[in-house]
């Protein structure tokens, strides 16, 4: 709902809504009485995490231009997380009873809030909802800071009136099922569903490491740092395509040769998992920025939102496909590992966007359609044997 919700009232708004209601849901929760009470108020704070997560991917993304964007979306927003996950076990250890640590946890949130007179709202998004005015003054405003010269007039009177006209035209989640989008859509849902029961299922797993809790934790935490800077390097050089099929193969193969290690060589076996979990942590912090350059301005935090919760059905289903090792002790590994494996050819077909322009409007993101897409449209086929 919050990418349907930020499409339509703008990034900032939701974010700063969805961080108050974070940090109002940790502290109410130093005040629960019962278990029922605990669990509603941590079901509404997961609401505010995850919906200010992508609110905060989509705005940064915008906002950015270039290397800077690729460098936010990948290493700023992911590194951001790996330190969370690392600064918990350590808040945790000091902290030990739980109404305290939550308590420091909500302050933690709270600092955020003096940002909303320092982060600008998105002009691609105003600029989408015919608010030329307020975007050039962000513009000027960001050219001021970087001590740059504008033009008197930075968005012409026709972009102006052709925006004014497209604002009529509302969006919702149906438009991602479109023609220009549905294809995009079904793949990247996909993709984000493996890639995210590989990161939860292998991050639950992480109990093996260390016989220490606290430990255990923190070293899953740190794994993550060289996957992100990875993660990043790939975008910067490497097609967009060609990086998160890698991810998903550097994810599989390994859960797929675990089958072959002695049962005296655990540590082996544990180095595979984790070269598993690195290559699952690669492919979610790609897919967090590839996502975003997929889709146009009026339906980008939309989509982001849409296959982030369809990602999320796989970390609901995590927890129950470790269980399948009771009936053999491989499976889970087996079914992670094929269901990458199948990712990554359905990942062969999505668009290219490396070097390109984030799209505006749904024109520009048919142009960016991939070219194993392209060879198996009728269309295509049609003229093909038309020529024969």
């Amino acid at each position: 709902m919050s990418g349907q919700l930020s499409d339509r009232f703008g990034r900032k708004p939701v974010l700063f809504v969805t961080i108050i209601l974070q940090t109002i849901c940790t502290f109410a929760q130093v005040y629960s009485t019962s278990w029922l009470m605990f669990t509603i108020l941590l079901f509404i704070n997961g609401l505010g995490q995850i919906s200010n997560f992508v609110a905060a991917l989509v705005l940064g993304a915008e906002v950015l231009t270039d290397k800077v964007r690729v460098l936010y979306s990948s290493l700023g927003t992911c590194f951001g997380f790996a330190l969370g996950y690392m600064m918990l076990p350590l808040f945790a250890y000091f902290i030990r009873d739980w109404r305290y640590l939550l308590l420091a946890l909500s302050v933690v949130g709270a600092a955020y809030l003096p940002a909303w007179w320092l982060i600008p709202e998105s002009p691609r998004w105003l600029l989408s909802q015919g608010r030329v005015k307020e975007a050039e003054a962000i513009v000027k405003k960001a050219a001021k800071w970087n001590k740059l010269q504008t033009p008197a007039i930075i968005f012409e009177e026709s972009c102006y009136n052709e925006t004014k006209t497209d604002v009529k035209e509302k969006y919702n989640v149906l438009d991602l099922l479109k023609s220009q989008a549905r294809g995009t859509t079904l793949i990247v849902s996909l993709v984000s569903f493996t890639i995210t029961a590989g990161y939860f299922g292998l991050s639950f797993d992480t109990p093996q490491l260390h016989t220490n809790p606290f430990v255990s934790c923190f070293i899953s935490a740190a794994v993550e740092f060289p996957a992100y800077v990875s993660s990043w390097l790939a975008l910067l050089y490497l097609p967009r395509r060609l990086s998160v099929v890698g991810s998903l193969f550097i994810g599989a193969v390994p859960l797929f040769l675990i089958q072959l290690v002695p049962q005296e060589l655990s540590y082996l076996s544990l180095s595979l998992e984790m070269l598993g979990k690195y290559g699952f942590t690669s492919g979610l912090s790609m897919m967090f920025a590839y996502t975003a350059e997929l889709y146009p301005t009026p339906l980008r935090n939309t989509a982001t939102g849409t296959t982030g919760t369809v990602s999320r059905l796989g970390s609901c289903i995590a927890p129950f496909m470790l269980k399948m090792r009771l009936w053999f002790k491989y499976l889970p590994y087996i079914l992670l590992g094929t269901l990458s494996i199948l990712s990554a050819f359905a990942a062969f077909f999505l668009p290219e966007t490396l070097g390109q322009p984030l799209p505006e409007n749904f024109e520009q993101m048919q142009r960016g359609k991939g070219y194993f897409l392209y060879l198996i449209t009728p269309g295509y086929l049609f003229k093909s044997l038309q020529t024969f």
